[in-house]
C-alpha cells in the first residue's frame, strides 16, 4: 500500500495510490495518517481495504509528508563505501548516527530555501526507514518487524555548517526544508528487499547520484537494531540509511553546489520521486 497526505501545507488529508496510480480520499476512514496512533495494527486494517471504494481526488494537489507522529529524523552517515571514497573519509567500522530537526521536514516537492549566506548546501538520496512498533535493543533478527515501510528521503546538508564550524553534523543537516520526504510510505509488505533497491538523483536533468541500497555498509536491518541500543525507536520515527557516490561535495575536479534556479528531481525503486526547486 503507498500511503499519501495530499493538500495545502497544514491542511493535509490522507489518502492512498491505488494500482492504477490514482489518488484516492482516506479521510472518511481516518483523520491522519498518524502513526503514533495507527501503529502496525492500524496500517493492516488500512491494507485490507477496497482501494476502490474510496472517492477519487481530482486534480493534481500538492503531496506533504506522507505521515506525522514523527518523534526522532535520525541520520545514518557515510554508509556507502563508495561514498565514504569520494568524501575523503574512511569507511565506518559502527553506524555513524547524527539527528535532522524535526523541524526540516517537508513535502517530496517543496520549494527548498537555501540558508542564509549559504554556499555549500548538498544533495543526498536516502532509503528511509519508518518505524511502526516500538523498538528498545532489538535484535538484529526481529528488527524488520518493527518497520512499517519505506520512503524516499533528500538529506540535504549544508557542508559548511557541517564540516567547517565545529561540533557535531546536526548543525549543517537540520535548517528548514531540509528533509524532503515521500512522496508515498509504502507499507513493508509491498517491498520484500530494502537491500536491493535502486537510487538515483539528478540537477538540471543531469545524473549525480546512481547507486544501489546492495551496496549499503550496513544494511537495514542492522541498522534498526542498532540504532534500537542507543536509544528507544518510536511509531512513526525516521531512519535516514545513507547515500551512495555522487554528492555534490565528492565532484571533481572541484565540489559543486545547489544555487537558486536549480532542480533537484530524485527517486527510489518501488519508492516513487521528488522534484524540490532551490529558491534563495
Amino acid at each position: 500500500m503507498k500511503l499519501v497526505r495530499h493538500g495545502r501545507m497544514g491542511r493535509e488529508r490522507p489518502g492512498l495510490i491505488d494500482a492504477s496510480g490514482a489518488l484516492r480520499d482516506l479521510s472518511g476512514v481516518i483523520d491522519d495518517l498518524h502513526l503514533p496512533t495507527l501503529g502496525l495494527a492500524g496500517l493492516g486494517r488500512l491494507c485490507r481495504l477496497d482501494p476502490l471504494s474510496l472517492p477519487r481526488v481530482r486534480g493534481t494537489p500538492r503531496l506533504g509528508l506522507p505521515f506525522t507522529g514523527i518523534s526522532k529524523f535520525v541520520g545514518i552517515g557515510l554508509n556507502y563505501r563508495d561514498h565514504a571514497a569520494e568524501t575523503g573519509m574512511p569507511v565506518p567500522t559502527e553506524p555513524i548516527i547524527f539527528m535532522k530537526a524535526t523541524t526540516c521536514l517537508a513535502g517530496p516537492d517543496d520549494d527548498v530555501q537555501l540558508p542564509p549566506d549559504s554556499h555549500k548546501t548538498d544533495w543526498e538520496v536516502e532509503l528511509g526507514v519508518v518505524i511502526g512498533k516500538t523498538a528498545r535493543r532489538v535484535s538484529e533478527a526481529e528488527a524488520l518487524k518493527h518497520v512499517a515501510g519505506y520512503c524516499v528521503v533528500n538529506d540535504l546538508s549544508e557542508r559548511a555548517w557541517q564540516h567547517e564550524r565545529g561540533g557535531t553534523w546536526d548543525k549543517g543537516k537540520g535548517f528548514d526544508g531540509f528533509g524532503p520526504v515521500g512522496p508515498w510510505l509504502v507499507t513493508a509488505d509491498e517491498l520484500r528487499d530494502p537491500q536491493s533497491l535502486s537510487l538515483w538523483l539528478d540537477v538540471n536533468g543531469l545524473p549525480r547520484q546512481r547507486g544501489t541500497t546492495a551496496t549499503m555498509v550496513f544494511g537495514v536491518a542492522r541498522l534498526v537494531s542498532y540504532v534500537s541500543q542507543c536509544m528507544t525507536l518510536l511509531p512513526g520515527d525516521l531512519i535516514a540509511t545513507g547515500t551512495p557516490p555522487g554528492v555534490g561535495m565528492g565532484m571533481k575536479p572541484a565540489p559543486q553546489f545547489l544555487k537558486a534556479g536549480d532542480v533537484v528531481t530524485l527517486g527510489i525503486e518501488g519508492l516513487g520521486a521528488q522534484r524540490q526547486r532551490i529558491v534563495a
